[in-house]
């Protein structure tokens, strides 16, 4: 199996050198950037596939926020892993970073053993399954990572893309925000049930160009629901 390509993003020294200790097995390649112009020069470098399989990724950087690439990172590469690894741990922090397109949110001081954990749940979630599925003109191809809708492409996040996939595979199944993250996100990644609304939301605002947004439906009390319109 191909190892997987971790990039670091992260300006403390200190930091760096216990993440590549940490990290430094056979089961990672591992590359590092101290400032946003350096990991998006990374990125952009490795366009061909050869770059990072998920990034580790600071908020506070010398030259530009952690925020502002992974803003970057949606719009051009959509489906590469971010994990933020910040010392900003205020709710408003976490949600910001999870509703820009953040696959996963951590707060220093930090587990080394969770954050391996996290980094496995990240990267599993990010294998694709092999059957495509399609309701109506809404069409989604694991091996692809493509969704379209007719003619149309429709790009996603990583996160986005997985529970768009688990609600097409479950269609008219009422799930509540304890069931989607144990599916979704994995029952090792400890995450809050807001996590779920805030991915939800930014789902629904993929699709409202299509007109699709009213497939993703709220079932109060309960949950959510993915049902023909």
């Amino acid at each position: 199996m191909k190892q997987a390509t971790i990039l670091i993003v992260e300006d403390d020294e200190g930091i760096q050198d216990m993440l590549q200790y940490a990290l430094d097995t056979q089961e990672y390649n591992l590359l590092s950037a101290m400032t946003v112009k350096q990991a998006w020069d990374i990125i952009e470098s490795s366009a061909d596939g050869s770059g990072p399989d998920l990034v580790l990724l600071d908020w506070m950087l010398p030259d530009s926020s952690g925020i502002d690439l992974l803003h970057r990172i949606r719009k051009y590469y959509s489906r590469l892993p971010v994990i933020m690894l910040t010392a900003k741990a205020e709710e408003d922090d976490r949600v910001l970073g999870l509703d820009m397109g953040a696959d996963d949110y951590i707060t220093k001081p930090f587990s080394l053993k969770e954050l391996k954990s996290r980094i496995q749940a990240v990267l599993r979630r990010s294998m694709p399954d092999t059957q495509a599925v399609q309701i109506g003109e809404l069409h989604l191809d694991p091996v692809s990572q493509r969704v379209r809708v007719g003619d149309k492409t429709l790009e996603l996040p990583p996160t986005e893309f997985r529970l768009l996939h688990y609600f097409m595979t479950h269609e008219d199944r009422v799930f509540s925000r304890a069931q989607l993250l144990d599916q979704v996100w994995g029952q090792q990644v400890y995450v809050e049930e807001r996590t779920v609304d805030v991915h939800i939301r930014r789902l629904r605002k993929n699709l409202a160009p299509f007109g699709l947004d009213g497939m993703l439906q709220t079932v109060h009390g309960s949950g959510y629901r993915f049902s023909r319109i």
